[in-house]
Order: structure tokens, then C-alpha cells, then sequence
């Protein structure tokens, strides 16, 4: 995700945070969470869509992977969107930690743009596919 904000250097998205959450609340966003897009087989109609829509807490938008060098990955990751009420309880109940990994943004950039990606490798956490049963996420998978 540092890419996004160009690894800490876009003009005022200097500053990169690493927001640690609880999977209670987490799971909350996620049970509470509709597609940001209609898709035919998961909603009955698109009006049924956008009704759910208009009333979730939570969005949930599936984005392409990228590897280091920016390259799409051949399966997605769940981007998820509050608002409201979940935004209210992410402020306020979810937060566990905030740290400031701006200088560890940069850092990485730095290895990337070297080419030094098992020096990336060893720096950034492990990311492994969340736990979720299939069922808990039925309405996301589109």
C-alpha cells in the first residue's frame, strides 16, 4: 500500500501510518460491508444493490495486487471503505496502534529502486490470506 501515496513523498500524503485494528472489529466492518459495484449473481437486482448500498457502514471494493515493482498479481485484495457508524467505531473501539512507518516507506522505496528486493522482503511483514469462511464473506465475493 506505501505506493499509493508515493511511498511517503506525493505532495501532502507525506506521512505514512501503520493502523493496527481489532479482527473483532474488523469482522464487524466486513459482516456489515456491501460491493461498491452491482454484480449480477450476488445481488438479486440492482436496485436491491442500491439499496444496500446507500444503508452499509462499509464498501468493499476487490483490487488488483501489485508486487514491488507495481506489476498487477494474478488475484486481488479487498479494499474496504467507512463511513458513519463504522467510521465512528474505527476511531473510537477498533484502533488498537498507530505507528509512524514514514522513514520505513522511504527505506523500501529506496531498496526497490536499487533493485535490493530480498533486502524489501526481510523488512516488511509477511502477508498471508485472511481467515475468513467463505460464508462469512458470500456477499463480497463478486
Amino acid at each position: 500500500m506505501m505506493y499509493r501515496c508515493g511511498w511517503g513523498a506525493k505532495e501532502g500524503q507525506e506521512t505514512v501510518l501503520a493502523v493496527e485494528i481489532s479482527r473483532d472489529g474488523f469482522e464487524w466492518a466486513l459482516r456489515n460491508a456491501c460491493l461498491s459495484s452491482y454484480v449480477r449473481g450476488v445481488h438479486p437486482d440492482r436496485a436491491t444493490w442500491q439499496r444496500q448500498l446507500k444503508r452499509a457502514p462499509t464498501r468493499v471494493q476487490w483490487d488488483p495486487e501489485r508486487d514491488l515493482h507495481l506489476q498487477a498479481l494474478p488475484y486481488r485484495s479487498l479494499q474496504l471503505g467507512l463511513s458513519g457508524e463504522a467510521a465512528r467505531r474505527y476511531a473510537d473501539e477498533w484502533t488498537i496502534a498507530i505507528r509512524d512507518v514514514t522513514p520505513l516507506a522511504h527505506e523500501v522505496h529506496g531498496l526497490v529502486n536499487r533493485g535490493e528486493l530480498d533486502s524489501v522482503m526481510r523488512l516488511l511483514p509477511q502477508e498471508l490470506p485472511y481467515p475468513a469462511g467463505k460464508e462469512s464473506l458470500a456477499h463480497l465475493l463478486g
